[in-house]
């Protein structure tokens, strides 16, 4: 009997001291910051824009109109220029979104690395999604990065034919942006890539320009630094 509880007793012990590792491989492992590595954070929940900002280059404009949500998509008219920045800030991640134009093939855009104070035209990176041109980079409002070699210009043309899908079919953009290195794929396919960029952290946000777009499947999973 005696021989027993102390085997019961040992076992209860390596349970104990397994939980916290079993927590660990639940929940993905932290890096330094406290963030999640590895974990997927739903910047848009399928649901509604709560953890979203809006800004319009028309302040009398309701944003409630311009950006919408129905049966896990986001809606955005173009209609005023603007754009919805989530309110928290993020570096050192891979960000998944996927978009499509559901009638004609115009213009939009991914910002990432966004900085205060709001205006329409902020301070970022944009990551274009014109159509024909997705993947392009337009450092905006005083953004940098090596390979933008005409300091006149914005813009950074991407590396590769268009990999964009027909209107009305959803794309894929991927960006990764690890230190101060930003690179994009569209589709699959690696469409630029930017140097020494001279943010590394910020807002992300999705851009109202012209006409209709929708957006779904918002996220980002953490780097380690």
């Amino acid at each position: 009997m005696k021989t027993k509880k102390i085997c019961l007793f040992s076992c209860m012990l390596i349970i104990l001291m397994a939980i916290p590792y079993i927590g660990m491989a639940q929940t993905g492992e932290k890096n330094k910051s406290g963030n999640p590595v590895g974990d997927k954070i739903y910047l848009f929940n399928g649901k509604d824009l709560n953890n979203w900002v809006f800004k319009l280059k028309d302040p009398s404009v309701n944003p409630l109109t311009v950006f919408t949500v129905n049966d896990g998509v986001i809606h955005i008219t173009g209609n005023p220029f603007g754009y919805m920045r989530t309110k928290g800030t993020y570096s050192n991640y891979k960000l998944h979104v996927e978009w499509r134009y559901p009638t004609e093939a115009t213009n939009s855009g991914v910002f990432i690395h966004a900085q205060l104070p709001d205006s329409v035209w902020l301070k970022c990176v944009e990551c274009q999604l014109q159509a024909g041109n997705a993947g392009d980079f337009v450092c905006m409002n005083g953004a940098d990065m090596s390979e933008r070699s005409d300091k006149s210009k914005p813009f950074v043309k991407k590396l590769a034919a268009s990999s964009e899908k027909p209107t009305g079919e959803w794309n894929t953009m991927k960006i990764t942006c690890s230190s101060n290195t930003i690179t994009v794929s569209v589709n699959g396919i690696l469409q630029n890539k930017g140097t020494n960029v001279n943010l590394s952290k910020g807002s992300i946000c999705l851009q109202s320009e012209g006409k209709d777009i929708e957006f779904r499947n918002v996220y980002l999973t953490k780097l380690e630094k």
